[in-house]
């Protein structure tokens, strides 16, 4: 059975969008792939999408695009995509309490929450302090 990866937003963006690092992701994410997303990282996929296009980037039709390949991947089941569990409020203000050292935002907290309620071992990102708590909670760290 194949350890699970979850993928935060961070990285999952360079799969989408030719950015920093976007070759690493893409060889990591053929060479380890399917990878687990959640609920969140769609609402985040979608918010950051329309930020490109609001910053200029990009236009609408390729903020469109893009999205569209995104939930593709996810029908294709290429991303693996997770429900918000039940007591996720809970299990993210136990996770706080866990690492409490570590200054994690709300929607990392969340993030790694789910990650643990699925049973990840492993964390892909690009964000120095969600892999700092990922590494806390003794996740390995893929980092971008």
């Amino acid at each position: 059975m194949k350890e699970i990866i979850y993928i935060d937003t961070s990285a999952l963006a360079k799969w989408y969008i030719n950015e920093k690092d976007s070759e690493k992701v893409e060889r990591y994410i053929q060479a380890h792939g399917p990878m687990d997303i959640s609920d969140l990282t769609v609402v985040e996929m979608r918010c950051l999408l329309a930020r490109h296009r609001r910053n200029k980037r990009f236009d609408a039709r390729m903020e469109m695009r893009i999205f569209a390949a995104f939930q593709e991947d996810i029908r294709q089941r290429f991303l693996l995509c997770h429900s918000f569990p039940d007591g996720m409020a809970a299990g993210t203000l136990n996770l706080l309490s866990l690492i409490s050292e570590n200054p994690l935002r709300t929607l990392d907290a969340l993030h790694l929450t789910i990650a643990r309620e699925i049973g990840a071992l492993f964390l892909a990102t690009s964000d120095r302090i969600m892999a700092a708590g990922a590494k806390a909670l003794g996740m390995s760290v893929v980092y971008f």
